[in-house]
């Protein structure tokens, strides 16, 4: 099961596929699923090229 760090890591990454993909559609929202993800990731000190890693799913 995974942990809370993991849930919301993986909830920054799938914020960050989310904001590349509607970029060209709509901006405002992908700026703001892009400032969530970032969020995210600060409240567990990781970088967003690290946050795969960071998973640690085996």
């Amino acid at each position: 099961m995974p942990t809370d760090r993991q849930e919301d890591i993986l909830i920054a990454v799938a914020l960050t596929e989310f904001s590349v993909h509607y970029e060209q559609a709509d901006p405002e929202l992908s700026r703001r699923a892009w400032q969530l993800a970032a969020d995210h990731l600060l409240e567990y000190d990781v970088e967003p090229r690290e946050a795969i890693g960071a998973l640690e799913i085996e």
